[in-house]
């Protein structure tokens, strides 16, 4: 059986899911910005689009330069 991968509290007792992009936090997305050289109305276009999955969001504001 495969191992789960341990997730990470925070200090509220709540689990932290770094594998989604929340696009209605201003942190997330503009640490998405500045990774991708995009806007946060782009990574928010992006969120709404895909999902809020990281890797399909990146790939969807690489795919667009």
């Amino acid at each position: 059986m495969a191992a789960k991968k341990a997730a990470r509290k925070t200090a509220r007792g709540r689990i932290q899911d770094r594998a989604k992009v929340a696009g209605g936090q201003k942190y997330e997305v503009d640490y998405e910005a500045k990774k991708t050289g995009r806007s946060a109305p782009a990574v928010k276009k992006a969120v709404k689009k895909v999902g809020n999955v990281r890797g399909k969001v990146e790939k969807k504001l690489a795919r667009k330069k």
